[in-house]
Order: structure tokens, then sequence, then C-alpha cells
């Protein structure tokens, strides 16, 4: 709680003010020089504190798009403008996305968007470019695969060298916890972007030192944090490290690190991966004569409706879609709707990409990375 001084009460209409001596219940009023009031907050008299009249609950964003200044100059002036939007406009998220790279603002469709839009361009005088978020991917294997790496770096005095050899192999859960290779201790890691790294020291006869382990594991953790595929996390792993090689001078962390990192990319390679992509459910509430148009649409965009329930006049369609194919829904579903139609959307689960729809990620991360070089 905090004390403030109401010094003016004012009515607004438009950009004329008009100052009133009293507001009665109902009235919308506005008052000047406020400390520490903000949205949510209720202002009483010194009697009435216990009085605080519920919060505001602003919806869910069903719109996102990737924010970036035009010019790299402005990034932190775009940023602060961003930060202040959402103070004064709750029904806008904003999310620095460390996953994709990107600042995702969330709002309530291109309408609001477009609010968004004209307060850049004519409050803040920023030029801002928007769009379509990145979507997170992820990867995983579907077999096992061994390879070896050997790494080995000398350019006068103490060098580098470090030699490991892996099995990788698919996690699942209820696994036995057995392998090729006989195991002397096992680590299992959840993931904080999701599923597991199971890893396992199957070093037998001190071919690799257990110091030099934390190393191996630092550099397999790091590959797995920019996929071998398209740079998206990797997930749900066994690696079994079950041989290799050291040097009595030359072998550090450094060296384990980059030859476990790289012989992981390698047999990643090997493991027949594939790309995951988030699947949402969907829940679509349209008027009945609108079902059949919604639920084409929806199965052009790889959803699979898998229920829908009537009540009244109108009509509620349950399917499970693809994230990557679900934006700009809001704009589309308005249109089919004639804007009647609402959605909702929640995380349900990472499932396998359908095979032409991997070649194409594959081919547009290999062109943008050339781009890049």
């Amino acid at each position: 709680q905090s004390k403030e001084r109401v010094s003016q009460v004012l009515v607004c209409s438009g950009s004329n003010r008009q100052r009133v001596e009293k507001a009665c219940a109902g009235d919308i009023i506005c008052t000047i020089k406020l400390k520490d009031v903000k949205i949510n907050h209720t202002l009483t008299t010194p009697k009435n504190t216990d009085d605080a009249v519920e919060e505001i609950v602003f919806p869910t964003p069903i719109y996102t798009v990737a924010v970036k200044a035009a010019n790299s100059n402005d990034d932190e002036k775009v940023g602060a403008a961003l930060k202040d939007l959402v103070t004064y406009d709750r029904s806008l998220t904003l999310e620095n996305s460390r996953e994709l790279r990107q600042v995702i603002l969330g709002c309530q469709g291109e309408l609001h968007l477009n609010t968004v839009k004209w307060y850049f361009e004519n409050q803040y005088k920023l030029a801002v470019n928007f769009t379509a978020p990145n979507i997170p991917y992820r990867e995983t294997i579907t077999k096992s695969a061994e390879a070896m790496y050997r790494h080995k770096k000398q350019s006068g005095g103490s060098g580098q060298f470090g030699e490991v050899h892996m099995l990788i192999e698919p996690y699942f859960d209820g696994m036995p916890n057995q392998t090729k290779y006989p195991i002397r201790d096992t680590q299992e890691y959840p993931l904080e972007w999701g599923g597991k790294l199971v890893f396992n020291n199957c070093i037998v006869g001190g071919s690799i030192d257990a110091r030099f382990m934390p190393a191996i594991l630092k550099g397999i953790m790091e590959k797995m944090e920019q996929g071998p595929l398209t740079g998206s996390y990797a997930r749900d792993i066994v690696v079994n490290i079950y041989d290799g090689k050291m040097h009595p001078v030359d072998s550090n962390e450094t060296a384990f690190k980059i030859a476990g990192r790289t012989a992981f990319r390698e047999a990643f390679k090997l493991a027949n991966p594939k790309i995951k992509e988030p699947i949402y459910d969907v829940a679509v509430t349209v008027p009945s004569e609108s079902q059949g148009g919604v639920m084409t649409d929806l199965q052009g965009r790889r959803a699979i409706v898998m229920g829908m329930d009537a009540e009244g006049k109108y009509t509620t369609l349950r399917a499970k879609a693809p994230l990557a194919e679900m934006n700009r829904y809001c704009t589309a579903l308005s249109s089919l709707t004639s804007g009647r139609g609402t959605f909702t959307m929640t995380f349900s689960s990472y499932e396998l990409v359908p095979a032409d729809v991997q070649q194409a990620l594959l081919k547009a991360y290999e062109e943008a990375a050339n781009e890049e070089e």
C-alpha cells in the first residue's frame, strides 16, 4: 500500500478535459501526478483500504510477432518503447526468447498489432519490422549409432589431445538401464527445454580418466543446445562413452570437450535424426453454419480434428495442430466466420514432422547458413 494525493478529478472527452468536483459510482474519470499507481491498483479512502476491486484478468494473446528495429542503432529505443507499451496495455505480452533469438510480442489480433505499429510510427518515431516468430523445433534420433573423434592440436609448447568413442541411442521413458557396453556410472539430466539426456560412463581400463568426463559431457551439452540439423535443441538421447585415448602431457579439459562435442555431432548424423515440432490443442468455437469451412481450413493446416461439440447455434471443434501452421490463424478464422469465431491454443506435445517438412527445414537452414558465410 502507498498514499496518493488526488489534486484534480477530470472527465475527458477526446482531447478535452473538464474538471469536476465529485465523481459517483460508475463514472469514468481521470486524475494526474500519481506516484505509484498502475493498472489493476485500487484507489480508496484511508478508511476503506480493504475494499480493493478484483483484478482484471487479461486475455491470453492469440497472435504473436517477432519485433526488430529496422535500424540496429535503435535497438535500445525499441526495447524501451516495447516495455512502455506492455506496461500501459496489459493485453500485450513481451518475451525476449533466448531459444528463438527474437523478441516476441503477443497481442489480440491484427487490429491490435496495427495499434502498436501506430504508436511506433507516430509517438516513438521509430521504424520497426514485424515478422512471423521462429518455431521452437526439437531434434532427436531414432536409432543407435557410434562415432569417434580425435582432437589433436600442436602449436609449440604443450598442445591439446583428446580422443572419444561414443555410442548414442534414443531415450524413452521406461527403457531398460542396459547397453552394448558395461556401465560403470550413469547420470540422468532433465533438460530445461524438455526431454532428457542420459550420460553413461562405460570406460574400462582407464583409457580416459574420470576427471575428463565432465568436460566430455559439457561438449555434448553445448552441441545439444544447438542441434546438428537445424540448430534447434536436441533431446531424448542416451550417450555411452566406451573408449578413448589420452596423452600424458597434452590431454586437458578443453581437448576432451571438443572431442566429445564433435563425436556427438558425427554420431547424431548417423542415428537417423529427426525434427520434432510443437503440437497444440486447439479449440475453435464457430457458428454452426461456418463449421465446414473452418474444418477444411484446419485440415489444410495439417491439423487432426479430434471431435466436436454443439451448443445452440455454435459448434466447438477440438483439434491438434502444429504451431508452424497456426500463424495468423485469428485473421483466417475471422474471415471464415465473419468475425464471430473464437479459439484457444494450449501446448500439447512434440511430434515428428512429415518427411517433406523436414527436407524443407533442412534446406532453409542450409541456405540461411550459406548467407551468413
